[in-house]
């Protein structure tokens, strides 16, 4: 999906194409994740470049592009409202986290093996 979209409409997108695609998946895990990156991705640059949801034999690949090209800094948490809890949950409930140059910025993909079936 190309251009500006609010953490809504992501969460929507992904849980459509995890339904269709991607059943095994941990729902509530992946639906956070989204809508951190798209949330985080446009209080911290103004705008999603681009979200990129992937599903194969392998697994389950979310991509999130903004235009911002830093990674993003883990912070301690404020429990006074000042944020510091995305990314961390992030960390946590990807398999797999990697953050890498974009042609315009940076891409954070978070990944899920699926399931070995017999």
């Amino acid at each position: 999906m190309d251009g500006p979209l609010t953490g809504t409409q992501a969460r929507h997108t992904a849980a459509r194409f995890l339904a269709e695609h991607c059943p095994w998946a941990d729902t509530d895990a992946v639906l956070l994740v989204v809508s951190e990156l798209v949330t985080n991705a446009a209080r911290h640059t103004g705008a999603l470049g681009r979200l990129r949801l992937r599903a194969d034999a392998g697994g389950l690949a979310v991509a999130v592009e903004d235009a911002d090209p830093r990674a993003p800094v883990p912070r301690p948490p404020d429990l006074g409202g000042g944020g510091g809890f995305g990314w961390h949950m992030v960390e946590r409930l990807a398999e797999r986290l990697s953050v890498r140059p974009a042609a315009d910025g940076k891409c954070i993909e978070a990944a899920w093996t699926a399931p070995v079936t017999a």
